[in-house]
């Protein structure tokens, strides 16, 4: 269960990456309303998957699924480059947390 509610607070993180750019420097009321709520959401299920997983293993996947998820929704929602070296990165990135997976002994 500690991994489902990690990939769901990885996720609720990109949601509130996407609506924190959306709300303008928190100049739109809704958007921030939902950056704020899944950013609660996020950082609570983050802590029920730190009650079984490691912090480092935890800490990192999180801000990995973050990290990856927002360079996917800036590139195929708001319109960012997608160069070679990004896409690489990015790649680098997702090795990074499957090995960190396999690497974890929960």
């Amino acid at each position: 269960m500690a991994w489902i509610y990690l990939i769901t607070a990885g996720i609720l993180e990109v949601v509130w990456a996407y609506a924190m750019k959306q709300s303008h420097g928190f100049s739109r009321l809704w958007p921030t309303a939902i950056m704020a709520v899944t950013m609660i959401g996020s950082f609570g299920l983050l802590a029920l998957a730190m009650r079984s997983l490691p912090l480092g293993t935890a800490y990192t996947i999180w801000t990995g699924i973050g990290a990856v998820g927002t360079f996917i929704v800036g590139i195929m929602v708001l319109g960012e480059a997608a160069s070679m070296p990004r896409l690489i990165a990015a790649g680098l990135i997702v090795s990074g947390l499957v090995t960190m997976k396999f690497a974890s002994p929960s």
